[in-house]
């Protein structure tokens, strides 16, 4: 142990050799606090990316729907500016063209109707306004569509309002009671 203390050559040795490992593992520290650094630039510039992209999107979101309806608006607009000058015949047909431009905006936005007129009732895309006897109508079939519903690309807007069928016999068995 005195031959170490004196520094001798076999005690240099190891301590070059910890020396050498001490200065790779701060070299590696330094790299990992690097890397770490780099990592947390990148997470708060996808962070910020992400709010840009959120903010565009709820300013934005509606360009593509409000373009799609400006050619409906545009002939409302003419059959406005034309209603004294129109016989009913023209009004008619320029309302049928206006509704057909609003069916097409709305097919290429992915909107179509729930019309289901005699289709067994649906709680989750029909809403019952009312039931009714019917001699005719399957049970808890739609008897009459009073207002029709909205899908969005396969996501209910608005049920459909429907009045329901039940059978007749049990509307006289109810009313006897």
């Amino acid at each position: 142990m005195a031959e170490a203390e004196t520094g001798t050559p076999e005690a240099v040795e190891p301590l070059e050799d910890l020396a050498s490992r001490l200065a790779a593992a701060e070299a590696r520290v330094k790299e990992c606090q690097d890397q770490y650094l780099r990592s947390l630039a990148e997470i708060d510039n996808v962070r910020k990316r992400a709010q840009r992209d959120i903010e565009a999107a709820n300013r934005y979101g509606l360009e593509r729907f409000a373009q799609e309806l400006l050619p409906v608006k545009e002939g409302l607009d003419l059959a406005v500016e034309n209603a004294g000058k129109a016989d009913r015949d023209s009004l008619a047909a320029g309302q049928l063209a206006t509704r057909d431009l609003l069916s097409k905006a709305f097919e290429r936005l992915g909107i179509s109707e729930v019309n289901p007129l005699g289709e067994p009732f649906d709680p989750t895309r029909h809403e019952a306004m009312m039931v009714q006897p019917s001699e005719t109508a399957e049970p808890d079939t739609v008897l009459t569509v009073v207002q029709r519903g909205y899908v969005l690309n396969g996501r209910l807007l608005r049920p459909a309002r429907v009045i329901v069928a039940k059978a007749a016999d049990a509307a006289k068995a109810a009313g006897g009671a």
